[in-house]
């Protein structure tokens, strides 16, 4: 068992995720901390894996591995941990570690902890603070035994300090990967939208606490008196009231606008990942214990009708 720091990084269309870099960067502390390295990870091939400021970078590359599939990821990684016996292993929270995190704890008998915000060493013990109850509750985990697996939030720490130029080991895939029940079939990219909210300089972003489809108007109404577009969160894009181009989160599109309102949001982490680099966070939200008041900037806990009509007044 080594006291090495694995990153099972994510990359799409030769793209590195943002999750990626951020666990890199924490990892290459906790690394420092346990007196090991701190390893990235990739997973794929024709991709160039030498973007990481990790202490070392595995490549694994294989024909099988050109698109995600979570039956041959899956195999590859626990092949990989098995052989290297890492303390940590890191996946963002995101789709792909929805797929395999918990799956690799159960195949190696090792404790995951999801939902993870923040990690540290203390004592040469790590300690997790994970978001439960839709973030409205911090739980402290420190994971027992020699292995643990934590599924991290993105957007909880600064991509800048995982990028780098590390260069990478390329390596075979260490299983075989014929004869898998699972096969990559096609990629489905969503429909175009009447607008790209991801280029939105300002968001009027509105939640379940709009109440219905006739109150999307209201904030049609102020979002045009502030220049911005209306984007949501998932509960009214599945409501049908708005599409899914228009959708904030992890399973919707990620935003960085100079502005974002939040009307009736309350923050769940799926929706935190996905607009939590915006530059103004302004959160309006009856619920004085809503997760989203820990990363907005300003807030009200008033009736977001009544703060819009009087926006709108003095707009």
């Amino acid at each position: 068992m080594s006291n090495n720091v694995f990153v099972i990084t994510e990359h799409m269309n030769g793209k590195f995720s943002d999750v990626s870099f951020e666990m890199v960067g924490k990892a290459k502390e906790l690394a420092s901390a346990l007196g090991g390295q701190a390893v990235a990870v990739v997973v794929g091939s024709g991709v160039a894996a030498n973007v990481f400021a990790s202490d070392s970078t595995i490549h694994v590359d294989d024909a099988a591995l050109e698109q995600f599939n979570p039956e041959a990821y899956g195999k590859v990684i626990e092949a990989l941990v098995k052989e290297k016996s890492p303390r940590l292993v890191m996946f963002g929270w995101t789709a792909t570690g929805m797929d395999i995190a918990a799956w690799l704890s159960a195949r190696l008998g090792k404790p995951c902890v999801a939902y993870g915000r923040d990690l540290c060493i203390e004592n040469n013990t790590l300690v997790v603070n994970s978001q439960v109850y839709g973030g409205k509750m911090i739980a402290e985990v420190a994971p027992e035994g020699d292995m643990a697996i934590v599924a991290v939030l993105a957007g909880s720490f600064p991509a800048e300090a995982g990028q780098g130029s590390t260069a990478a080991t390329t390596v075979a895939s260490p299983i075989a990967l014929d004869g898998l029940k699972t096969k990559f079939v096609e990629a489905i990219k969503p429909a175009g939208g009447d607008v790209d909210i991801t280029s939105q300089p300002k968001l009027v972003s509105i939640g379940r606490g709009i109440g219905s489809k006739d109150n999307v108007e209201l904030a049609e109404e102020l979002a045009q008196k502030l220049g911005a577009v209306v984007s949501s969160s998932r509960p009214v894009v599945d409501a049908g009231w708005l599409p899914r181009t228009r959708q904030v989160g992890k399973s919707g599109l990620r935003v960085k606008p100079k502005l974002y309102l939040m009307l009736g949001i309350s923050g769940a982490p799926e929706h935190l990942e996905g607009m939590k680099s915006a530059e103004l966070i302004i959160a309006i939200n009856t619920d004085k214990k809503a997760p989203i008041f820990n990363v907005a900037h300003y807030g009200a806990t008033n009736d977001l009708f009544e703060v819009a009509e009087a926006m709108l007044e003095l707009l």
